[in-house]
């Protein structure tokens, strides 16, 4: 048994890491924000942080645009080279200070934040030079809010976003979302654009690094994320930006309850100061980031140092064994915040448990070994330890027993009409393409009236509804299933036509197949009534086929049908379709 340990224990501690599980991954976010180091701001930037004493003194917010207008002027005249205004402005102004906050945007370089939306709308993309093959990745935009076309024709737009980590907090922030037409800049990409003077910015895809012409490459994930350096910005308020001379201004509001906070390592943060931090990060020469290679190197560090952990306890005393393994594991720690700190985000907190788990587990080996050969009570544990009697331990039964229950449901089969035939005339890739189009939208639809996918059968499907979750008005939702279907058919690409059949019965459900395989599933008369009249589609020359006992608990306009002759029942079957189709 002794042999197979190291395999197993490496096989179980390596899987984690290796599939980046969740937990895995928050301890090792957690170990970044421990060490990483802090830094000092660039000296680039300033925030002007409206406050709350800032608000009172203006009569509230929001602040009207023609003042808006005045703090723009007043920031160029301080000598500000640059401001970037946390705000989306969506709507016109009531007041009618948008011509003189558009006027103001155009005396200097200017950026209006855009905010993510489910909407589905995008900026026009611009400035965008690729270099490589472009892979598709990048983090997807759900859409933007856009400012009003006056504002934004005299200044330029970045998204804010603020995307949170498997823990939920803020540490990497897209400098590129991906739209459907290209990508849309993030602010802080902007603010970088108009600090250097430039109009463009160059993805390179094939380094994973953004560029902002004379600006060093800015290191990406494959989402095109930077890792955020949370410095402290300077800040100034409305009272006195004189401090704003030879700064670029990122303006915002800390006014309480009028913007979102974002959770952040450093607690609860505003927008305008996350931005900053973002901007900065971007500047900093030892910015942190994560390699794209993070992980072939921590599987790596795992590997050998494991392994040596189970050499040092396995071949040397007891007491050389531990202090070796207690070196190695102050070494990987020390590697491990040394990298850290200097910018390079490679975790070595699982190898370090893993590495007092394996020689936790291998003193234990070598210290059973020992006792068993001084009391010479081998033979009793090996009668003790009998290996099938483990197995039958580490064993569910309960996943291997057979058997169901009945239960009244409403079954629906389909079939794609002329497929088999189209097939012929086709590549493979195309029938794959279409297959999987015309599958897809079958499963959507039952996943979308909660019924469950029974199973596919080449280009037919079987679905069942009110198992194995009870589901109300089942033969209902059955039919709006199979409307659905049709609908997004029609509505598709894919080419071919799809006859349905619908029944309603009781049916025994439940695990079946044999003792090493099996699926849920369905038999009996219902079900192939079901079948039936799917397969009756083409004599009927209909494409939906609703059985009497599902018509008679549906709330449709049913049309009724010449009944048809169906295998193992003596009277014809009563068959209807709806109105519609």
């Amino acid at each position: 048994m002794k042999k197979y340990t190291l395999p197993i224990l490496f096989a179980l501690l390596m899987t984690p890491l290796a599939l980046q599980f969740t937990p895995l991954e928050i301890l090792k976010l957690k170990t970044f924000d421990t060490f990483v180091a802090k830094q000092e701001p660039t000296g680039n930037f300033v925030i002007l942080d409206i406050n709350e004493e800032d608000i009172e003194k203006e009569g509230g917010w929001p602040l009207p645009r023609q003042r808006l207008a005045e703090i723009q002027i007043n920031l160029l005249e301080a000598g500000s080279f640059g401001q970037a205004w946390a705000f989306t402005f969506p709507q016109p102004d009531r007041m009618g200070g948008d011509v003189a906050f558009s006027e103001a945007l155009s005396y200097g370089p200017s950026v209006l934040a855009m905010f993510e939306n489910d909407n589905e709308s995008y900026p026009p993309t611009v400035g965008t030079v690729i270099l490589g093959e472009d892979t598709g990745g990048g983090y997807q935009a759900r859409g933007v809010i856009e400012n009003i076309e006056i504002l934004k024709n005299n200044a330029s737009q970045g998204v804010a976003s603020a995307p949170t980590d498997v823990d939920g907090l803020v540490r990497q922030i897209p400098l590129l979302l991906r739209t459907v037409d290209g990508f849309a800049p993030s602010f802080a990409i902007e603010i970088l654009k108009q600090l250097t003077g430039q109009d463009t910015y160059i993805i390179n895809m094939t380094d994973g690094e953004i560029r902002v012409p004379s600006l060093p490459p800015i290191s990406v994930d494959p989402l095109m994320r930077k890792w955020v350096s949370y410095v402290d910005t300077p800040i100034i308020n409305l009272s006195d930006i004189s401090l704003a001379q030879d700064k670029y201004v990122i303006i915002g509001t800390s006014g309480g309850g009028i913007l979102p906070q974002v959770p952040t390592p450093n607690g609860l943060m505003n927008p305008h100061h996350l931005q900053a931090a973002l901007a900065e990060s971007i500047l900093l020469p030892n910015s942190p980031k994560i390699p794209e290679w993070h992980l072939a190197s921590e599987l790596l560090i795992f590997t050998i140092f494991i392994l040596l952990a189970w050499y040092l306890t396995q071949k040397l005393s007891m007491t050389v064994g531990l202090i070796g393994i207690s070196t190695s594991l102050v070494v990987v720690a020390i590697g491990g915040i040394y990298t850290i700190k200097n910018g390079v985000l490679i975790d070595v907190t699982w190898t370090l448990i893993s590495q007092f788990i394996v020689g936790s587990v291998s003193y234990y080996i070598k210290f059973r070994e020992q006792y068993k050969l001084r009391q010479q009570i081998k033979k009793q544990f090996e009668h003790y330890l009998d290996p099938r009697q483990v197995k039958a331990l580490q064993s569910d039964p309960s996943l291997l027993k057979l058997g169901g229950e009945k239960k009244r449901c409403t079954f629906l089969f389909t079939d794609v009409r002329g497929f088999t035939a189209m097939s012929e005339h086709m590549d493979p890739e195309q029938v794959t393409q279409i297959m999987n189009q015309a599958l897809t939208i079958q499963s959507d639809a039952v996943k979308k009236y909660e019924g469950m996918v029974d199973k596919y059968i080449g280009d037919a499907m079987m679905a069942i509804f009110n198992a194995p979750i009870d589901l109300q008005n089942h033969e209902q939702a059955a039919v709006e299933c199979a409307k659905e279907i049709q609908k997004q058919f029609a509505e598709s690409d894919v080419g071919v036509s799809i006859g349905i059949g619908i029944n309603t019965g009781e049916a025994v459900i439940g695990n079946m197949g044999s003792n090493t395989r099996f699926d849920y599933s369905a038999i009996g008369s219902a079900v192939n009534i079901a079948a039936r009249c799917e397969s009756s589609c083409k004599t009927v020359g209909k494409d939906l086929i609703i059985a009497e006992e599902t018509a008679k608990n549906c709330n449709f306009e049913l049309k009724s049908l010449q009944p048809i002759e169906v295998k193992g029942i003596s009277e014809p079957l009563k068959i209807f379709t709806l109105e519609d189709i």
